[in-house]
């Protein structure tokens, strides 16, 4: 008989094996040879731009020259009078509901419109990899890397309070240890949020000591992983070079860069990613202030001209400028914001010519990706066709015509993109009832997902202790114990993803409710979470006795969006992604429950 564990993977394959039968090519897949005839090919290096034919076989570039033969059965584009560039790099995003659009096709085609075949995913918990990967792959998208995160307990990054998705360290040892777990993940990168300095807009999180940054560097780099910090103050960009980091992934912005740090980045190697449409004062698609006077706006005026100015000034010096933007974060928009970093890094004093190898050959180098971010043959063949000289104005790479991300075209006259990229999510995974009964001793749950805690979060917390405990005669069971921050609304609990990394969604209109075991203290409520943020809740009346309670889904109220108002959303059965269990109370004060046998019914 298979376990749990097999049979959740056979779903999670099944259904994509599924969407992936029902796609169709997009046009010029990665087996057809594809011949670009007539283009001014910019390579993404020193070379002036030239006219020149590009051969495209079995994803690669093959030849790039005059008058080049096409194959038998090639794909011609009559590329005369158009600009051919190497695809463009994202190196700092968030695939998050913060953006417009918000759903991972949706994303993915956001990207491949502006000519983006090469982006770094910073917003994902490390059990959400795999199954990403395996719906990445069935889709026309950019090649998605992901960055696993670390912070302190305190600090930026870490505020959701989830170690499931930020790793937690104070300590060399603690950051060693982080690093060594995430690992496991096979991540492609490390992000440390390094720097709690808020912009001057709100309270400082904690920043990480250089020791320990030092540590977490090292054991990143004896694993093969770069690490890319979140750090903003030029204090704290020294320490991130002395510390070895490869890429500051963020605009140094409460003072003008200085010689000790130009002197420091060249000697360990480290590169600057400066996510300038995230800082702008006026975003794209932003108004203004009612108040330009405003104090928080004004603030951010002078960090952005600070940010301005040290872009130039590390460029200027020799240090590599790379093209990130924090997308995804509010009035950052996918995809535009990444052609609009350009303008910024032109704004900010490069050459058009030199924003856009930042945005190619120097974001491929600095992310030792050596297949990519040139147009020469034996390169991956991720490439942009637009109208116009966008190395004289920079403006030109709006214009684009079409776009290949390893030979396949995602974009332009002809393109047919797989049906996955107009769904918005994977097909619902039917489950086994049984969710927990906390029998297994490796801390998953009996549908092989990651239980994890799940608290209050900023800077307040609440701070809670999970464990699995021996219960008298039945086995064990999952005691929680938490005491309460002082925010309204405080409150600790554990969430129980009902797929790997609450990636895909399940269907649960065979079972008519939830059914569990509790004892505890404190006002208990379970919650339903589901796609577009939709949330399902019910009270629960729990005392210090066990008593074993059913949930009808029936009797679950829809809540209203996060941060906001209205009606929640009608319960539907086949779009739940977890499930969690919480308990609240006065702000301060101590609550505890203990759990066993969760399953439906």
């Amino acid at each position: 008989m298979k376990t749990t564990r097999e049979n959740s993977t056979a779903l999670l394959a099944a259904a994509l094996l599924l969407l992936a039968v029902a796609c169709a090519q997009p046009a010029g897949a990665a087996g057809d040879a594809l011949l670009i005839r007539g283009a001014t090919v910019f390579d993404g290096t020193a070379n002036a731009p030239f006219d020149a034919d590009v051969l495209v076989e079995d994803g690669r570039i093959a030849a790039v020259g005059p008058a080049l033969e096409a194959p038998a059965g090639a794909t011609v584009v009559d590329a005369s009078g158009q600009a051919l560039l190497p695809g463009l790099f994202d190196v700092h995003t968030h695939w998050t509901p913060n953006g417009v659009p918000a759903t991972l096709p949706e994303i993915a085609n956001a990207y491949i419109a502006a000519g983006v075949t090469t982006v770094n995913d910073f917003h994902q918990a490390p059990e959400a990899y795999a199954p990403r990967r395996a719906w990445l792959a069935d889709i026309a998208t950019p090649d998605v890397r992901f960055a696993a995160r670390i912070s302190t307990p305190l600090g930026h990054g870490a505020d959701w309070a989830d170690q499931a998705t930020t790793r937690w360290v104070n300590s060399p040892e603690s950051a060693r240890a982080a690093v060594d777990g995430v690992a496991a993940y096979e991540p492609d990168f490390i992000k440390a949020f390094t720097d709690g300095w808020r912009y001057s807009n709100a309270a400082d999180n904690t920043s990480m000591d250089e020791a320990t940054l030092t540590a977490l560097v090292q054991e990143a780099h004896a694993k093969g992983l770069e690490v890319l910090t979140h750090t903003v103050t030029l204090e704290r960009g020294k320490q991130a070079a002395r510390a070895g980091v490869d890429v500051i992934a963020h605009s140094l912005q409460d003072a003008p860069v200085d010689q000790e740090l130009i002197d420091l980045m060249r000697e360990h190697g480290t590169r600057y990613a400066p996510t300038l449409a995230v800082y702008e004062p006026v975003k794209l698609a932003g108004k203004p202030p009612a108040d330009p006077a405003d104090k928080a706006f004004v603030q951010r005026t002078r960090n952005f001209a600070n940010a301005l100015a040290n872009v130039r000034t590390l460029h200027e010096a020799g240090i590599p400028v790379m093209l990130g933007t924090d997308a995804g974060m509010p009035g950052t928009p996918h995809g535009a914001a990444t052609v609009h970093e350009l303008e910024l890094l032109v704004q900010a004093g490069l050459s058009p010519a030199d924003a856009l190898r930042a945005g190619t050959s120097a974001s491929a180098a600095a992310l030792g990706l050596d297949d990519r971010g040139t147009i020469a043959p034996g390169k991956r063949a991720d490439l942009l066709l637009v109208s116009g000289k966008p190395w004289e104005t920079i403006g030109d790479i709006h214009h684009v015509e079409r776009v290949y991300v390893a030979g396949r075209q995602v974009a332009g006259a002809g393109t047919q993109l797989p049906p996955g990229n107009a769904r918005t999510a994977l097909p619902a995974q039917r489950i086994d009832a049984l969710v927990d009964d906390f029998e297994n001793a490796a801390g998953r749950t009996a549908l092989d997902t990651l239980r994890t805690d799940e608290a209050d979060g900023g800077n307040d917390r609440s701070t809670q202790v999970t464990e699995v405990i021996a219960r008298e005669g039945e086995g064990h069971a999952l005691s929680m114990q938490a005491w309460l921050s002082h925010k309204e609304h405080a409150r600790a609990g554990a969430l129980f993803p009902l797929s790997r990394g609450a990636v895909a969604p399940v269907d649960l209109r065979g079972y008519r409710g939830l059914r569990m075991d509790i004892r505890g203290r404190g006002g208990v409520q379970v919650e339903f979470r589901g796609l577009a943020d939709a949330r399902w809740a019910s009270e629960l009346d729990v005392g210090p006795q066990w008593r074993t309670v059913e949930i009808p889904f029936s009797r679950l109220e829809g809540l209203p969006p996060w941060r906001s108002e209205g009606p929640g959303p009608k319960w539907s059965g086949n779009d739940v992604l977890q499930l969690g269990v919480f308990a609240g109370g006065e702000p301060g004060s101590k609550v505890w429950f203990e759990l066993d046998n969760i399953r439906f019914y």
